[in-house]
């Protein structure tokens, strides 16, 4: 049991375990915020645009009242406890969808860019060739030194 329990410590301790759940805490907030967007920003102007629809209240009832009649509105089928489909409420949800997923795409291509400016560092120049007489740097390509006119290891002008 101590081995288990010392195992779990280890796993929960590790830097991306905890680094997910810092995401899926944040991720939870920012759902919030993006519901809150689509239910009191987004949707109001998409019903202005369509002429007073309410998403919301866009339903199917799968059932009548006891006298048979089928409600008009979500809360009146409540109320008679007759089951619905509420696609309204779906397109709600698929809307928050796609621009949580908009927001997260864009957030990734961010840090993306970010990250390739910090990693992109010009690779380092090679050591210049240095004349084994006079420790003089000479060009990779040169045969004599021109600082001393000693002639070059044949292996080094390569």
């Amino acid at each position: 049991m101590k081995k288990l329990l010392g195992e779990f410590k280890k796993f929960a301790l590790k830097g991306n375990v905890i680094d997910m759940a810092v995401g899926v805490m944040v991720g939870g907030a920012f759902s919030k915020i993006v519901t809150s967007v689509v239910n009191d920003l987004f949707m109001p102007v998409l019903s202005l645009l369509t002429g007073g629809l309410d998403t919301s209240e866009m339903f199917v009832a799968l059932g009548k009242t006891a006298d048979g009649v089928t409600p008009t509105t979500l809360e009146a089928a409540k109320e008679a406890g007759i089951a619905t489909l509420n696609y309204g409420t779906f397109i709600q949800t698929v809307i928050d969808f796609l621009l949580i997923a908009i927001c997260i795409f864009f957030f990734v291509k961010l840090v993306t860019k970010l990250h390739k400016k910090e990693t992109s560092a010009p690779a380092p120049a090679p050591a210049p060739r240095l004349c084994p007489f006079c420790c003089q740097p000479v060009d990779k390509k040169a045969t004599r030194c021109h600082h001393c006119t000693s002639e070059l290891p044949a292996e080094e002008a390569k």
